[in-house]
C-alpha cells in the first residue's frame, strides 16, 4: 500500500472514530503534539478534543468526507477534503458541511495527524463553487 492509500486508510479510521465516538482511536491517530483550529479559529489541544468526546454530550448520526487531495512530502502530508456531519452536540442538533485540511506525519507506528482546521461551507459557497465548475468546463470543450 503506497503513502497515499495509508493515509486515506487513516482518514477513514478518523471519520469512523468521529462516527462511533471511538476515543481510543481517535487518541491513537491524533500525535501527542496535536492541535486543531476549529471554525472560529480557535486553537485546541489534543486532550481538549478527547475531553469533548469523553463528555458524552455528542451523537453522530451521519459522518463522511469526500473530494480527498492528498499530497505526500517525505514523511508529511496534506489532505484536503470535503466534510459533512450530522448528529447533536451539547443538546443542539447540527448539520454540518466543511472544506478541511489536515497535515499527517510518519511515525514508526504509522501515519499521524498533527493538525487540522475546518471552514464551514455557505449555500452561497457552494453553488459559486459549482457553477465555477460548470464555467470551467464548459471552457475546456469549446
Amino acid at each position: 500500500m503506497d503513502a497515499v492509500e495509508q493515509i486515506l486508510l487513516a482518514e477513514r479510521e478518523w471519520l469512523l472514530a468521529h462516527l462511533q465516538l471511538d476515543v481510543p482511536a481517535l487518541d491513537r491517530l491524533m500525535d501527542s503534539d496535536y492541535l486543531q483550529i476549529d471554525a472560529r479559529g480557535v486553537a485546541v489541544s489534543k486532550e481538549q478534543v478527547l475531553a469533548s468526546f469523553r463528555s458524552g454530550e455528542r451523537h453522530w448520526t451521519e459522518a463522511h468526507s469526500d473530494e480527498h487531495h492528498v499530497r505526500v512530502y517525505g514523511n508529511a502530508a496534506v489532505v484536503v477534503g470535503r466534510w459533512k456531519a450530522r448528529g447533536m452536540n451539547a443538546g443542539r442538533s447540527f448539520d454540518y458541511q466543511a472544506r478541511y485540511v489536515s497535515m499527517w506525519v510518519r511515525r514508526e507506528r504509522g501515519w499521524r495527524m498533527v493538525s487540522d482546521q475546518s471552514t464551514p461551507i455557505t449555500w452561497q459557497a457552494a453553488l459559486e463553487s459549482e457553477e465555477s465548475r460548470k464555467h470551467r468546463h464548459s471552457t475546456t470543450m469549446d
